[in-house]
């Protein structure tokens, strides 16, 4: 059986851990001779690679592994690159939400003005570790996590179209794992779900079990009264508190669209004003992952050097890490799965423009992704995405052209914002922000 050589790319993640330890979990079904961890800040990588070289020792000795800021050797031989690398880290995270908030308006990290400045910092360094890949392994896969999704997708699409590089999402696989608990199932795996939107905005239009039962009525009754909520207690003894706040407003979305399971993130477009109203300005979700999943990542990490075993690791594998190894295993055994991924349109949604990229089901082979047939959506659906995905190519536009105009535009046109002027303030902020980040735009 072949084995298989995968580069991380973004290794000083705090979800780098995570996949090393599912590509250890897998290795009988899917079996790796190297695991190289590639990031562009030596010493945040280190502490992180570290712990991993230790878990690899222990768990998986035969399987060359390594950390390294050179792209020549970390992309260089390798079957898959996973990407989930965050330009700016979270430093500029917390600005993403905190500027837009301070002109009362949604700050979230990949929806709104703090999407579309994420996005501004994440194409060039998207593009960067594409040329890599198809430099040093010009037949590689890059399974691609990194955020903003959409707007990273759509600049792939237009300035590396021979790339082979397939972009992903968690949120959903995240949310139908709550759904099949609501309902009594072990996995989301015996659910086969219909899904259409883009990035962090769609709808589940049917979700069936394996004997074909169609299982939505069980699921909106239970989202009915708690959203996607299944225990009551969830965050509340944690600094997660917005992410109750996110599942339990799967209930008024239900309320806006009772034909359909709609995303959380649709919460912040179509509920914006109570998101600002409910949002603390002075902390927000960046300041949430910083003090939790980054300590708790970055402390066990040190605790397995300091005691140089992996024995009694506290580290968890999430859905980050399931879906992306799950997808790997796909294109490398041809399993013809299927799974929702970020693809051009091309007719897959019959009245949704062509060249856009959406989140729709796909089956899973040898050559990549082929998208499934949705045929029409509503009216509501498609007049929301068409405005949204004008925001996305606007972005790719304006990071293109060096557009302040373009970019100024396509903040207006966001239905987070609500005038022009407000979107005018929010971008002079955001420039001063991100000097270092962004093209200079004229």
């Amino acid at each position: 059986m072949k084995q298989y050589g995968i580069c991380i790319a973004g290794g000083g993640s705090t979800y780098t851990p995570g996949i090393v330890w599912m590509l250890l979990e897998q290795r009988e079904h899917f079996p790796i001779r190297k695991i190289a961890l590639y990031d562009n800040d030596g010493e945040r990588q280190e502490k992180l690679g570290k712990a991993c070289e230790i878990l690899v020792r222990e768990r998986y000795p035969e399987v060359e592994f390594f950390y390294t800021t050179d792209p020549e050797k970390a992309y260089t031989d390798v079957d898959f690159v996973m990407a989930h690398i965050r330009v700016g880290k979270y430093a500029m995270r917390e600005l993403d939400e905190k500027i837009p908030l301070k002109h009362n308006v949604v700050g979230q990290e990949t929806c709104g003005p703090g999407g579309i400045a994420y996005g501004m910092r994440s194409i060039g360094g998207m593009l960067e570790n594409i040329d890599y890949m198809m430099k040093y392994s010009p037949r590689a896969w890059m399974l691609n996590y990194s955020n903003p999704a959409s707007i990273v997708a759509e600049a792939v699409r237009r300035l590396r179209p021979q790339a082979r590089v397939i972009n992903i999402c968690d949120m959903p696989i995240g949310l139908e794992d709550r759904m099949a608990k609501m309902i009594g199932l072990k996995s989301r795996k015996e659910m086969t779900v219909t899904y259409h939107g883009l990035n962090h905005f769609g709808w589940w239009t049917s979700i069936r079990d394996r004997q074909g039962k169609d299982l939505m009525p069980a699921i909106k009754e239970k989202m009915a009264v708690n959203g996607f909520i299944v225990d009551e207690n969830e965050y509340l003894y944690d600094n997660r508190m917005s992410w109750r706040s996110t599942h339990y407003s799967g209930k008024k979305l239900l309320e806006i669209e009772p034909d359909c399971i709609s995303n959380t993130y649709l919460q912040y477009y179509l509920y914006p004003d109570e998101v600002v109203a409910h949002s603390d300005k002075h902390y927000t979700r960046a300041n949430e992952v910083m003090d939790g999943r980054e300590k708790t990542v970055f402390t066990e990490c040190a605790r397995i050097v300091e005691q140089g075993t992996s024995q009694g690791c506290r580290l968890e594998i999430g859905n980050h890490a399931l879906f992306i190894v799950d997808l790997a295993r796909a294109i490398a055994y041809n399993t013809g799965e299927r799974m929702l991924l970020i693809v051009e349109n091309q007719g897959s949604i019959r009245n949704f423009q062509p060249d856009a990229m959406v989140e729709i089901p796909c089956i899973v082979g040898s050559e990549g992704a082929e998208p499934l047939a949705l045929g029409e959506i509503s009216t509501f659906h498609k007049g929301l995405m068409e405005q949204q995905v004008a925001v996305e190519k606007m972005t790719v536009d304006a990071w293109i052209e060096g557009s302040y105009q373009k970019l100024w535009q396509a903040i207006t046109l966001s239905k987070t914002v609500p005038s022009a002027s407000v979107a005018k303030a929010i971008l002079d902020d955001l420039i001063e922000a991100n000097r270092q980040f962004w093209p200079e735009l004229k």
